[in-house]
């Protein structure tokens, strides 16, 4: 979240440290006094630590550090952790490691004592490296044998006024007592910026917190904001750090399941969407998970599997017997998987962790396994408010992220448990079947947004070869898979042998018929022709007695012609 700048032209002095600068509008007040306060274990001199070093070794700015109570040797030895060479920037003339040892006999509220003394020697160490930055832990020390709350008040002022006037950015740390922000209660109405530690232990796990309680002259945020102390320093992450105005990608990736991009839409996930896949124990949540990763890594892409219930070994070893090998992609650096208990820290603890661990490996997938691990952990709306935060995080990173959410036995798989359904973009539902003897397993997508995705319920078959979806048969209304399933394949494929079989002998009946009626037909042909022949013969000889017969009248008239004549003449 961007959070509102500043109402004034307040200068301001960035602290490197991630999320602090966000809360506070840019960094703490450039040339003022800023005091960090909290109980014991909270952070303070880590926090006021950091900046002093992220200062010097980010933006150039020297750093004096003045402790009361450790030695430089225990600072650097508290310090080693933060991945910032601290002997570097000593040897660089930007840091200033200092420790002032203040008797209890050396300070004495008599007459008109003041602090001259303490400015003196600071001054020196200021110039000595041209300091910037300062910070003063802690001023409990300093400030321990006043009892004259007047003279108390008038020595800070008068101790913050010249950290002003030398132009210092001044961090300056206080142990809080009873209900106060600090022992005296006074500091805090004195400097110009309050940031308060704390922590708070929720089912046996600890959390810390950070609010700043003022800022004069700026805008900052208001919320308590977790924070971790890790391998790199302190990572604050703000509640309304992440918005609705992330990057939203037409590209669609593999689930690493060709059956199950067949259902969604043939194209498989949108990138940079949150894919929820939540069933029983058993059901497969797991090896779909590995299936993804193991899609992305094939692409070149780096990937995490968080899990929460089984080490890394484990499922490693697990996936092989589905044909899923995940070492490979281990071994080439490509995968990352990173096993935990959820009871290990807290929520907050691990939304900053898993964001953390994203970021800096660059992960394109990320499979969270499972969710409802946290249950453990913290209350249902507050694991729902970290995970809204922790998918948004994710999605503004660009990154594609499948979440499996465990569902009680015979609980209805499409109520999710920690009421995210509103947040994912798909969600994939997972089911046992336990019929006839057996347990079997079936898959629908429940909802798969800017796609027409299937709404059929297809058998999850999980084997050495690997994952498969085959068609479920119903029988009236009793859904067969398993066995039943196969039994009734079998079935099918016999009636259907059959079909082939009557089909065929309906076939060859065919053919002899029409070769019987072909002869008939041959015969009935060779008889017709006979009797055209027959009755061509019939006429023919009709006409010859037609023929013969004139022939007749006309030689008994050519006789009778002539016998006339021959009497005629005698």
């Amino acid at each position: 979240m961007e959070f509102p700048a500043a109402i004034t032209n307040l200068p301001k002095a960035p602290t490197g440290i991630r999320g602090l600068d966000d809360i506070t509008g840019g960094g703490l007040p450039r040339g003022r006094t800023t005091l960090i306060c909290g109980g014991a274990g909270c952070g303070k001199t880590l926090l006021a630590f950091e900046t002093l070093v992220r200062g010097a070794a980010l933006y150039g700015e020297p750093g004096l550090f003045v402790s009361f109570e450790e030695s430089p040797a225990d600072l650097r030895m508290n310090v080693a952790n933060l991945a910032i060479d601290v002997a570097n920037l000593e040897q660089r003339g930007l840091l200033l490691l200092e420790q002032i040892s203040l008797e209890q006999g050396e300070i004495a509220e008599v007459g008109e004592y003041d602090l001259e003394g303490l400015f003196i020697r600071l001054g020196l160490l200021i110039d000595r490296i041209g300091a910037q930055r300062i910070v003063l832990d802690t001023i409990e020390t300093l400030f321990s044998a006043f009892g004259n709350q007047s003279i108390l008040r008038g020595e800070l002022q008068r101790l913050f006024r010249w950290l002003r006037q030398r132009g210092l950015t001044a961090i300056i740390t206080a142990e809080r007592s009873g209900q106060g922000l600090s022992r005296f209660g006074i500091e805090e109405f004195v400097a110009d910026c309050v940031i308060l530690l704390d922590y708070r232990i929720t089912e046996h796990v600890l959390t810390r917190y950070a609010r700043i309680v003022k800022y004069r002259g700026s805008s900052h945020g208001v919320n308590e904001y977790p924070f971790t102390i890790g391998p790199h320093g302190i990572t604050m992450l703000p509640i309304t750090s992440f918005t609705l105005r992330y990057p939203v990608s037409a590209e669609r990736i593999s689930s690493g399941f060709p059956d199950l991009d067949h259902l969604l839409d043939g194209g498989g996930y949108y990138r940079g969407s949150t894919i929820l896949v939540s069933g029983p124990t058993g059901s497969g949540k797991t090896s779909l998970g590995a299936s993804f990763v193991a899609a992305a890594c094939a692409r070149g892409e780096p990937a995490i599997f968080f899990a929460f219930e089984e080490s890394a070994d484990q499922i490693v070893r697990n996936l092989r017997s589905i044909g899923i090998d995940l070492q490979q992609w281990r071994d080439r650096g490509l995968l990352q998987i990173i096993s935990s208990r959820p009871s290990l820290a807290g929520l907050e603890t691990h939304l900053i962790t898993l964001l953390e661990a994203v970021e800096q490996s660059g992960a394109r997938a990320v499979v969270i396994d499972p969710i409802t691990g946290f249950h453990t952990i913290s209350r249902p709306v507050d694991i729902t408010t970290m995970l809204f935060r922790l998918f948004d995080g994710l999605k503004s990173l660009g990154v594609t992220t499948l979440a499996t959410s465990l569902t009680n036995a015979g609980a209805d798989p499409a109520q999710s448990e920690v009421n995210i359904s509103s947040l994912v973009d798909t969600w994939i539902v997972l089911r046992n079947h336990e019929t006839n003897g057996e347990r079997n397993r079936s898959l629908l997508v429940l909802k798969s947004r800017g796609m027409r995705h299937s709404n059929q319920v297809r058998e999850l078959v999980m084997d050495a070869h690997g994952l498969r979806l085959v068609e479920i048969y119903a029988a009236g209304e009793t859904v067969l898979i398993g066995a039943a399933r196969i039994a009734e394949q079998e079935r099918l494929r016999h009636e259907q042998e059959l079909h082939e079989r009557e089909a065929i002998q309906r076939q060859r009946r065919y053919a002899l018929q029409q070769r019987l009626l072909a002869l008939q037909i041959e015969a009935l042909q060779a008889e017709l022709a006979a009797l055209d022949d027959e009755m061509n013969a019939a006429a023919d000889l009709s006409e010859a007695r037609a023929r013969a017969q004139i022939q007749s009248r006309l030689a008994t008239s050519r006789y009778r012609d002539s016998t006339q004549e021959g009497s005629d003449g005698r």
